[in-house]
C-alpha cells in the first residue's frame, strides 16, 4: 500500500502530466460546425494542433478551408462547437492577448503605398507604446530573418512575388506570436520561390519555436513541410482523414484523399460514400 507522501507525489506527477497534454494543444477543436447564412459548409470537425508542429488544412478547391482558417482566429463565429487557443475560446484568446498569432494572407496583403518597412512596422505602431528606435530595430531584424535585409526602403510594387510572401511573414511574425497561420502561402510562386518560402517556413519553426497552421493544396509544400494535418471532404462536407500527409497519401482509406495527395485524375477512381457519414455513392 501506498504512503501519504507516496500518494501526494503520484498526485503531483499525474496532475503535471494533465497541465502538459493540455498545454502542448496549441488549438483544440471541438465539434466544429460551420455555416453560412443556411448553408453547412463543413460539420463535426474534431482536431488538435500541437504546438511546434507545422499543421496542414488540406481539402479541394471550395471546401471551406481558408473559412475554417478565419474560425481559428475568432472572425468567424461557430455555428456549433468551439475553437480553443491555448485552452481559450478562440474570440476571447485573441481579445485577451495582444499578438497571439500571426497571418500571412494570400496575396501577402501589404498596403503599396507604404515601404516595406513601414508595412512591417504597422503592427507595432497600432499596438502602442513602443519607441520609434525600437520599431526600427525590431523592424530590421524581422526583414533580416525572412532574407530581406536591405530592402525596407522599397515598395511592394518593386519586389517580385517570392519577396512579397517574405515581407508578409515579416510583419507577422514583428509581434513575436507563438502561432503562425498561413493562407496559401505558395499560391502564385514559380516552383524554386515556393521550395525557398517552404525552407523559409521550417527554419521559422526550428529556430522560433512557433507553431505553424497552413492552407494550402499545393502538394509539394505539403509533403515538404507539414507533420500532421486534416483533410476537408467538400461532398461529406466533414473531415475524412487526418495524421502525417506523407503517410495518408498510400495509408488513407479513403479514395478521394488517396486521388488528391497523388494528383490523380477526377475520373480516376469513384469515390465511395461509405467512407462518411452518408450512403451514397458519387461516381467522378
Amino acid at each position: 500500500m501506498m504512503t501519504l507522501s507516496e500518494r501526494e507525489a503520484a498526485a503531483d506527477t499525474a496532475f503535471s502530466a494533465a497541465l502538459d497534454s493540455i498545454a502542448a494543444a496549441m488549438i483544440e477543436v471541438q465539434q466544429l460546425t460551420m455555416m453560412t447564412d443556411d448553408r453547412v459548409i463543413q460539420r463535426d470537425l474534431n482536431f488538435r494542433v500541437e504546438q511546434g508542429s507545422v499543421f496542414v488544412i488540406m481539402g479541394e478547391s471550395g471546401c471551406g478551408k481558408s473559412t475554417l482558417l478565419r474560425h481559428l482566429v475568432g472572425l468567424n463565429t461557430p455555428a456549433a462547437g468551439r475553437v480553443l487557443l491555448g485552452g481559450r475560446e478562440a474570440g476571447a484568446a485573441a481579445a485577451q492577448h495582444s499578438h497571439p498569432f500571426g497571418v500571412l494572407f494570400q496575396g501577402g496583403a501589404l498596403w503599396s503605398s507604404m515601404t516595406v518597412a513601414d508595412n512591417v512596422a504597422l503592427p507595432l505602431q497600432l499596438r502602442g507604446g513602443v519607441p520609434p528606435a525600437l520599431i526600427s530595430e525590431l523592424v530590421a531584424f524581422r526583414l533580416a530573418l525572412v532574407g530581406l535585409h536591405g530592402f525596407g526602403h522599397l515598395y511592394p510594387a518593386q519586389l517580385s512575388g517570392g519577396m512579397r510572401k517574405r515581407a508578409g511573414l515579416a510583419r507577422a511574425l514583428v509581434l513575436d506570436p507563438p502561432l503562425l497561420l498561413l493562407d496559401e502561402p505558395s499560391a502564385g510562386l514559380d516552383p524554386l520561390s515556393s521550395r525557398r518560402l517552404d525552407e523559409l517556413i521550417l527554419a521559422l519553426r526550428e529556430h522560433l519555436g512557433i507553431t505553424i497552421v497552413m492552407v494550402t493544396h499545393e502538394l509539394d509544400s505539403i509533403f515538404a513541410i507539414a507533420d500532421d494535418g486534416i483533410f476537408l471532404d467538400v461532398r461529406s462536407k466533414t473531415a475524412i482523414a487526418d495524421g502525417n500527409p506523407r503517410l495518408l497519401r498510400t495509408a488513407s482509406p479513403h479514395p478521394a484523399v488517396r486521388a488528391f495527395l497523388n494528383r490523380q485524375e477526377a475520373g480516376a477512381f469513384s469515390y465511395s460514400m461509405d467512407d462518411s457519414p452518408c450512403n451514397a455513392s458519387v461516381p467522378f
